[in-house]
């Protein structure tokens, strides 16, 4: 009985997993969420470069105008 009951566990946990990990609408609100916050975390990244690159900018225009006096 003990050997039957395994054999099925064995059997059926890897089937069950397989249909769990296949059911879009468990995971949907998750991976939807996911590229969210990816493409916000993006878009902060490029925001933070262009305000670098605007203070770099600022700063030579500064150093030149300093140079020219």
């Amino acid at each position: 009985f003990n050997h039957k009951m395994n054999m099925m566990l064995y059997l059926s946990f890897p089937v069950a997993m397989f249909w769990i990990s296949n059911q879009a609408e468990y995971f949907e609100e998750y991976v939807v969420k996911r590229k969210v916050s990816i493409l916000l975390q993006l878009e902060m990244e490029k925001e933070l470069e262009d305000f670098k690159e605007r203070m770099r900018k600022k700063r030579e225009e500064r150093l030149l105008q300093m140079a020219k006096e």
